[in-house]
């Protein structure tokens, strides 16, 4: 990623000799980069078996730690632990009730379950794959498409070549996934305020009023370009949420529930719905190695219990909760946004709406980092850098511009922004790391009888599956959408 502190100020980084990879940088037309100070010659880094080499001739010398040349003044556990939440605590829990709908009360809480401790597994292998090429490569922390060049890199000799590919695919997906994301806060915050807002006065004004207003805001909090400033915002994003859980719970325990008219498991063709949900709304896979880099210690990251851990258990507990009992409240009436449930014109209701709608706000300086600073760093050496800041200032204010004028032209996005979240959520928050971290063991660190390559094979078939699954969805969405519009 692009908060990556190994690279050097002018943003270039170093790769294997051209001869090693199988594509000579002088017939791309590009000038081989270099790493900081801090990263030993090429030549040390030719391959693997250089590096063991090395390490063998070198067996008096200390192993590098990464974790020693990390930021002192970087963001706290306490401040990554509230990045991770509220990344994870977004738009999508609210459709959990939903996603219980298309699958039954005892299949959606064993699966909601097992989806969660898939996605957090997936995390946990691709940071700690992060910290072994790090020691490796002798560098202080690598991003996620970062790591996975890295990794191919100084993998198998027939996979080299595929390290560039690794690094812009990772790149490219984020970008979609995120600055799609930041169209659909857009949408959900305006017409949370449209709803709110007019029905308690006579303005009566259109979803795209309140787009417009909520673009303001947007531009000020995208203007953020480091993570620990934005921790208030996330603190106070995730009080906000749980006033709104509380109100929430309020709401479905304020009846008897009824528990007999719920199927236990959902008729099968439902079931693809209930998986790309869980996936698209419980995946933060592309802000967890920024925040990881941007940690003091982030030694604290992973273990027991760990940054990572507590994060993960908070968010499947509360998405089971709330899913379960959203279902069983108000059943087939359920609707996308459990707060669309909520008693129209009662205050506590509309309190939640509008406490939810500043909570995505706050959220949306989190979710603009990613993929600005992944386009940042692509295209920043074709600056001055005595203008990088005014020309930051004009590309992110650029960016937010476009997404409140794409929420403003389609303000019904969710179909089209769910087809993306699916196939990249699917394919970077489990294909890739999973991928990824076989492409490192191989070919002998992969445990016995190779039960790490077995795990990854599945991993990786369930995250096609669930990308076809989610897609389908999303089409047919799509397509009844339009074919009510007719």
């Amino acid at each position: 990623m692009t908060d990556n502190a190994a690279f050097s100020n002018d943003g270039e980084r170093s790769y294997p000799p051209a001869s090693n990879i199988g594509v000579s940088s002088e017939s791309l037309g590009e000038k081989p980069p270099s790493y900081a100070s801090a990263v030993p010659p090429l030549g040390d880094f030719n391959s693997k078996s250089n590096l063991t080499e090395k390490n063998q001739l070198s067996l008096s010398e200390d192993p590098y730690n990464p974790f020693e040349h990390r930021d002192p003044n970087g963001a706290s556990s306490g401040g990554a632990l509230a990045h991770l939440l509220k990344s994870s605590l977004g738009t999508g829990i609210l459709a959990m009730p939903m996603a219980f709908h298309n699958a039954g009360l005892v299949f959606g809480m064993v699966m909601t379950l097992i989806v969660g401790f898939l996605c957090t597994h997936c995390v946990h292998i691709l940071v700690n794959t992060s910290h072994n090429i790090c020691r490796d490569a002798k560098v202080t922390s690598l991003g996620f498409a970062e790591t996975a060049e890295k990794v191919f890199e100084y993998g198998p000799k027939g996979m080299r070549r595929f390290a560039n590919f690794a690094k812009q695919f990772v790149d490219i997906g984020l970008m979609a996934t995120y600055y799609a994301a930041g169209c659909v806060y857009i949408v959900f915050i305006a017409t949370s305020f449209h709803d709110v807002v007019n029905y308690y006065t006579d303005l009566n004004w259109d979803v795209r009023i309140y787009i417009a207003l909520t673009v303001i805001p947007c531009l000020l909090i995208g203007q953020i370009r480091e993570l620990k400033w934005l921790v208030p915002f996330s603190m106070m994003a995730n009080i906000f949420i749980v006033i709104t859980f509380a109100i929430v719970l309020y709401y479905m325990f304020d009846e008897t529930l009824v528990y007999s008219d719920k199927p236990l498991i959902a008729k099968a063709s439902s079931i693809p719905l209930f998986f790309a949900t869980v996936i698209f709304a419980m995946e933060g896979i592309g802000v967890v190695m920024p925040v990881e880099n941007s940690m003091k210690k982030p030694q604290q990251f992973l273990g027991c219990p760990g940054v990572l851990n507590t994060a993960m258990i908070t968010v499947v507990l509360l998405y089971a909760v709330i899913g379960f009992f959203g279902y069983v409240r108000f059943g087939d009436a359920v609707k996308g946004s459990i707060t669309l449930n909520l008693p129209e014109g009662a205050w506590l209701g509309d309190t939640a709406k509008l406490l939810m709608a500043v909570a995505i706000l706050f959220t949306f300086g989190l979710q603009f980092y990613v993929p600005n600073t992944i386009l940042w760093q692509k295209i920043n050496h074709k600056f001055n850098p005595e203008k990088h800041n005014i020309t930051q200032i004009l590309l992110r204010s650029g960016i937010i511009l476009l997404s409140g004028g794409v929420a403003a032209a389609i303000p019904n996005l969710e179909p089209f922004i769910s087809l993306v979240g699916a196939v990249f959520f699917s394919l970077l928050g489990i294909f890739v790391p999973s991928f990824v971290e076989t492409v490192y063991l191989w070919p002998d660190r992969l445990g016995v009888c190779k039960w790490k390559l077995t795990k990854n094979i599945f991993l990786g078939v369930f995250s096609i599956l669930a990308l076809v699954a989610g897609a389908v969805s999303s089409i047919n969405e799509i397509i009844e959408l339009y074919s009510g519009d007719d």
